[in-house]
């Protein structure tokens, strides 16, 4: 113990620069988690959070009650997730590479910066953007292509329409992350490929894709995690929470949010959180053990 203490002081400086990581880490993303138990309690707000009476797996049958809602919203969820994260990780990759290989620099900065903008917008906002393109009177689209199409009870063209507003909001500052891979190659390894007559594609191929192969796993298997959960913002306030889109565009997080607003049952949504989070570790768990099978250096743990 005495060795403990007398290592701490050695390394005061270095506990001191971390202690405000560490307090925002405990404080928002640990000491939350004691809310868990409300996802087997029956909430009552004169009585607290601790002192509510428990009612066992209540809350997790009342997620499943309406089973074709519940099989849909997963099925949905999980689709979404697979689609944003291929699709996605490929144009991340892609634009990182892009930028990176611009031969004016400027303009590569000014294009990134474009690019991140969007990340900013909340997605109160991003809806009126879309509304406005997609109302059905006065929407840009059925107006330029002189067409007269109802997007908003037209739950198939959904899945594209979230894609889209996906892609645009998200790529840029996704990409940021692999620019910063791609800083870090040494340059060496491109003048002697281009000594050896290896051309752009050539060295992207067997240069900058395989230096950026350990980001785009951690990525991955960091994304993991989230399978179960969705951008309540897309899919609640950019589909307008439309009951007539909801084959499509209905998620997990969405149907909890739009539960916590007819009730006032709080027992629900934790359950809801409570089985997000298990079904995501264990996910994450699997994929990092199947990495560390094929590449160990590449997985997490």
């Amino acid at each position: 113990m005495k060795a403990f203490f007398a290592n701490l002081w050695k390394h005061r400086a270095h506990i001191v620069m971390a202690l405000p990581g560490f307090l925002i880490l405990f404080f928002i993303m640990y000491v939350p988690m004691a809310g868990l138990v409300m996802a087997f309690k029956k909430f009552d707000y004169q009585l607290g959070i601790f002192a509510s009476p428990w009612c066992g797996l209540e809350n997790f049958q009342f997620l499943i009650q309406s089973w074709k809602t519940f099989v849909n919203m997963t099925k949905n969820t999980v689709l979404y997730y697979l689609l944003f994260t291929v699709v996605g990780t490929f144009l991340n990759v892609a634009l990182a590479i892009m930028i990176d290989q611009m031969r004016l620099k400027k303009a590569a900065k000014t294009m990134q910066t474009l690019m991140i903008i969007p990340v900013f917008i909340s997605y109160a906002a991003v809806q009126f953007i879309v509304y406005a393109f997609l109302a059905k009177d006065t929407g840009l689209i059925n107006n330029s292509l002189g067409i007269n199409v109802s997007f908003y009870s037209k739950a198939a063209y959904w899945p594209w329409i979230l894609l889209i507003v996906k892609i645009w909001k998200d790529t840029g500052y996704g990409s940021v992350l692999y620019m910063s891979v791609l800083a870090g190659i040494d340059t060496s390894l491109y003048e002697a490929a281009e000594i050896d007559g290896a051309n752009k594609w050539q060295q992207i191929r067997h240069i900058t894709i395989p230096s950026l192969v350990p980001m785009i796993t951690v990525m991955l298997l960091l994304s993991v995690g989230n399978v179960m959960r969705s951008d309540t913002g897309l899919f609640y306030q950019v589909t307008r929470n439309n009951g007539i889109l909801y084959s499509t565009t209905q998620v997990i997080d969405s149907y909890v949010l739009g539960q916590i607003f007819k009730s006032s049952n709080f027992g629900f949504p934790a359950a809801t959180s409570f089985f997000q989070s298990v079904i995501g570790l264990l996910l994450m768990l699997f994929a990092n053990w199947m990495v560390r099978k094929i590449e160990p250096e590449n997985a997490l743990f």
